[in-house]
């Protein structure tokens, strides 16, 4: 294939379209179980089975520590991971802008097929569509992830008063390094995303019986998830400023532009739920682990709440409401 860019053409069922599908996509997503020829395949699966699906689009489509390719498949993984699964199995499909240049695909594919391998998830089937110009953001990637879910069941509906809630790392890197990328409001910075598979994390948790519940704080970050708790249980949640893990150059930036970085979109962070008798094992089992080294104990489950309470750091309360507008230009 000798086209720079992406056409029309490669979109219309014929030979452009076998060659991209050949040359990028099958070549670096190889595995016995990918059939590009098929309409469906077969899987080979035991278990309790569980299902997920999801979209992403972000600008810029490769950013400081990695782009939409490991973006979809970390995020889709995540999402059976903090379920208490083994992911096991991904579709792909790909909506391509008709102008983007061939090799920012090749290399947005080749990450994502490297980062599936990395997990151990197989991508076993998937689609093409291209679109006009004007009608995307270079590319758009859309998911489904199977995997068999290990140890006990988790649900909101375990959850005590005086449960602690646990989060693996800093959180707002993801968030803040996408908008670095874009060089907006004239900052640039060399902050990381966080984004990553928290697999490691959510295995060694499962040892824990008094874990309740998991979740990745994605799109509206930890606010988000407390919100989620609130109106799930009827539990109020307090949060202790002090106690949340951030990073000093994602303050700066939260404090120069007025974001709050409890709102910030982390991509490879997991949130537990867990019985307080057995909340400093879990905290110290994170710890010990690569991915969990700023793992905090950052607040609890409380009863005598009916909204989000945060213990600011200078000896005040404030109420986290539920996200309703972005807190700062969309990243996903």
């Amino acid at each position: 294939m000798q086209d720079t860019h992406i056409s029309l053409a490669h979109g219309n069922g014929g030979r452009y379209m076998r060659e991209l599908i050949e040359e990028i996509f099958a070549r670096h997503l190889a595995n016995p179980d990918l059939d590009v020829q098929a309409d469906a395949v077969p899987i080979d699966i035991e278990g309790d089975v569980l299902f997920t699906t999801d979209g992403f689009t972000v600008q810029p489509l490769e950013f400081p520590g990695g782009n939409i390719g490991s973006l979809a498949v970390h995020g889709t993984t995540n999402d059976l991971a903090v379920a208490g699964a083994i992911p096991k199995y991904l579709s792909l499909n790909a909506f391509i802008e008709e102008g983007l240049e061939i090799a920012t695909l090749e290399r947005i594919i080749k990450t994502l097929a490297e980062t599936a391998a990395e997990i151990g998830v197989k991508v076993v089937c998937g689609d093409t569509k291209v679109l006009r110009r004007g009608e995307g953001g270079g590319l758009y990637l859309a998911t489904t992830g199977i995997g068999i879910r290990q140890g006990h069941v988790m649900s909101m509906k375990n959850i005590k008063h005086g449960d602690a809630i646990i989060v693996s790392g800093s959180v707002g890197d993801h968030g803040i390094a996408v908008m670095l990328a874009r060089e907006e409001f004239g900052l640039r910075g060399d902050i990381q995303s966080d984004a990553a598979s928290v697999l490691n994390l959510t295995t060694s948790a499962l040892n824990h019986k008094g874990l309740r519940f998991m979740r990745d704080p994605t799109r509206g970050g930890i606010a988000t998830v407390c919100s989620e708790l609130l109106r799930a249980t009827g539990f109020g949640v307090r949060l202790s400023e002090s106690n949340l893990p951030v990073r000093d150059p994602v303050q700066s930036v939260c404090e120069m532009l007025g974001y709050d970085p409890m709102y910030l979109a982390c991509e490879g962070r997991a949130v537990a739920v867990v019985d307080p008798d057995e909340a400093q094992a879990l905290l110290e089992t994170w710890q010990n682990l690569e991915e969990g080294k700023g793992a905090a104990i950052i607040g609890k489950i409380d009863s005598n709440l009916s909204y989000v309470l945060m213990e600011t750091d200078i000896g005040g309360e404030r109420i986290l409401e539920e996200l309703e507008d972005d807190p700062l230009p969309r990243i996903c």
